[in-house]
């Protein structure tokens, strides 16, 4: 789902997915609230057969992605199949909806996935859908009834979704460079325009960091790896800090002098997820690759690749070229991801500007419990470049907490 020049990009919206059992009503419930045929309605059961996915505006919460399940009990070959799907949503999910027949009432597979969704700490409301036909009674908070083939409580809903969301939901900052830019200061983003560069518009990493810097209210200039040198002779006053794009980290080095503090966008969205100090731990498994260990490159988004791809080309290069070992790359892209990591030997994931935080995080603890390092793009090419610490400097609290070994190898 790729953003507009004016839309909210997927990884900033709250997800609300909708679950429940077979004609427990979903589809109808998630028509009612978008006030649209987003969903095929039939009391056919499983009329649902693949997750379905609408990005808008849902006051007032704001921007949302609203995601119908297919049924929790489906059954059959093809049912298997679609609960997995099902299921995987809920890596993405920030605010579940359970959604209940009142007819029938809570079942055991309603409680189950409660249960796991708290172990995910994923909020979540309770639906008693169709309560035109019966009306459940003492109802607790997180649990509100309504119908969505006579409109009753759906504004309700779509309050109390907001409310709940805001009240569970963690609260954390969602900037990528507010913790690091003051007013009037200047920074300076280097930003290849190359064969990978889409056509006539910026990445994602690129228009964030810009709009995060105008938030501060701070001086953004963007120059190309070509114009740095001749642009940092021009300015009276030395930016307080250079980001550039991790391809062209080596380059841009050389010219920023050691007294300009230096990082990539990939090491920024690294932060930002709250993995840079698994990533920056990870980096050094180079030191101990041998032969044909396995290594899993994952790509958040799923844009066409190109020649002189990094992902597939440029990483690869620069990572047995590092090790001097002959190493075997398995690619992954957009939201698939495999659930067994034990085959691999390290996890070096992009910048993930395209995935939720709560995505990244799910993927880094899977890491972790097959006992993989993870580490990603921009901190890994520093790292073989020799200029890991200079390119976290940015962050003392990690220069405190940096394995001494990672402090050689630069």
């Amino acid at each position: 789902m790729e953003a507009g020049l004016q839309q909210t990009p997927s990884a900033d919206r709250i997800h609300i997915a909708f679950f429940g059992r077979r004609n427990a009503g979903k589809s109808s419930l998630v028509n009612a609230i978008t006030n649209q045929t987003m969903s095929i309605v039939s009391e056919i059961q499983g009329t649902t057969t693949d997750p379905v996915r609408k990005a808008m505006e849902l006051l007032p919460l704001g921007a949302v992605v609203i995601i119908d399940t297919p049924g929790l009990d489906d059954e059959g070959t093809l049912g298997s199949l679609r609960m997995q799907k099902t299921k995987e949503i809920l890596h993405r999910t920030d605010l579940a909806v359970i959604v209940i027949n009142s007819t029938i009432g809570k079942t055991e597979l309603e409680t189950k996935l409660e249960a796991d969704l708290q172990q995910r700490q994923i909020p979540f409301l309770e639906v008693y859908n169709q309560c035109d036909l019966h009306m459940p009674e003492q109802l607790p908070d997180r649990t509100i009834a309504v119908s969505a083939k006579t409109g009753f409580h759906i504004s309700e809903l779509k309050e109390k979704m907001a409310t709940y969301y805001q009240k569970q939901a963690p609260k954390a900052s969602r900037s990528l460079l507010g913790n690091f830019v003051q007013q009037d200061d200047i920074i300076l983003l280097v930003t290849p325009i190359d064969e990978s560069a889409p056509k006539g518009r910026m990445i994602l990493p690129q228009v964030q960091s810009i709009r995060s810097i105008l938030d501060e209210e701070a001086i953004c200039l963007v120059v190309q790896p070509q114009q740095l040198q001749r642009t940092l002779s021009l300015l009276k006053q030395l930016p307080k800090l250079v980001v550039t794009d991790s391809q062209a980290f080596q380059r841009v080095n050389q010219i920023v002098p050691p007294e300009i503090a230096l990082t990539s966008f990939s090491i920024l969205y690294a932060h930002y997820h709250d993995v840079l100090q698994k990533a920056v731990t990870a980096a050094a498994t180079l030191e101990c690759l041998q032969n044909h260990d396995r290594i899993l490159i994952a790509e958040g988004c799923t844009h066409h690749r190109q020649c002189n791809d990094i992902g597939t080309v440029k990483l690869p290069n620069w990572i047995q070229t590092y090790t001097g070992k002959t190493l075997d790359f398995t690619w992954t892209s957009g939201n698939a991801f495999p659930d067994d990591l034990t085959p691999y030997r390290l996890i070096v994931h992009c910048g993930g500007c395209m995935l939720q935080p709560r995505v990244i995080q799910y993927r880094k603890e899977l890491a972790a419990k097959a006992g993989v390092p993870f580490t990603n793009y921009g901190t890994l090419i520093a790292y073989v470049h020799g200029i890991l610490r200079r390119s976290v400097s940015i962050f003392p609290e990690l220069q405190e907490k940096m394995p001494h070994h990672i402090h050689e190898t630069d």
